[in-house]
């Protein structure tokens, strides 16, 4: 029994310990070897995700194969562990800033860290923006720093937030089925089946955003 509405959020289990996290391997079960030997649906369907993406990927000139296996890779993940997390009593690891923000960060620290060591004269150049008036090119400097710091950020609440969301808003209708009659909960029932293929596609969606703004970010340098 739930103890407030936000305990579906909540990794501790009834023993105090953080179980839930191991929902993590979850996705590992899913992928035994004759999926990759045969073309069964599983295949056709993973198949068709990876050629959607290399399409998007040849869009970005500067986006090399290493760089296109781990955005896919992050990609990947990030779907995953949302997909899981609409199955009942099966935790969200996407919802808590304790996944998402270090996964944004150490991606984009990366970023930095390389392009800044490997070109610093265009790292520094990339923060004045073009026939910028000499008189302002140090707040420009200062809006360009801070604009950089806070992607991060950004990118992992923007995930989190979204899945919490709606996670919330479907606890929150089911949770008024018991005071309701029965044409009501007909009601409600067609309205929570529609909500839930609304977060199968918001899954998808931010798992796309993610991917596509860290490639962006990459590129932009």
């Amino acid at each position: 029994m739930m103890s407030n509405l936000f305990s579906i959020f909540d990794p501790y289990t009834s023993m105090n310990y953080s179980f839930n996290w191991l929902s993590l391997m979850i996705p590992l079960f899913f992928f035994p070897n004759q999926f990759w030997f045969k073309k069964s649906k599983m295949f056709m369907f993973w198949l068709f995700i990876n050629n959607f993406l290399l399409k998007e990927f040849k869009n970005f000139k500067k986006n090399n194969m290493t760089n296109i296996i781990s955005f896919f890779s992050m990609f990947m993940m990030i779907l995953i562990m949302n997909f899981i997390g609409l199955f009942p009593y099966i935790f969200t690891p996407s919802s808590h800033l304790s996944i998402t923000l270090p996964l944004s960060l150490t991606i984009w620290l990366s970023i930095m860290l390389y392009y800044w060591t490997k070109m610093t004269n265009l790292s520094f150049a990339h923060l004045v923006p073009l026939n910028t008036p000499s008189i302002l090119m140090m707040f420009m400097v200062l809006i360009e720093t801070i604009s950089n710091i806070i992607r991060p950020i950004t990118l992992s609440i923007r995930l989190s937030a979204n899945m919490i969301a709606g996670h919330l808003l479907l606890c929150l209708l089911g949770s008024t089925g018991t005071s309701m009659n029965l044409h009501l909960i007909n009601l409600l029932i067609i309205t929570q089946i529609l909500l839930f293929l609304l977060e199968l596609a918001v899954s998808i969606i931010q798992s796309y955003v993610f991917m596509t703004l860290m490639s962006l970010y990459s590129n932009e340098l």
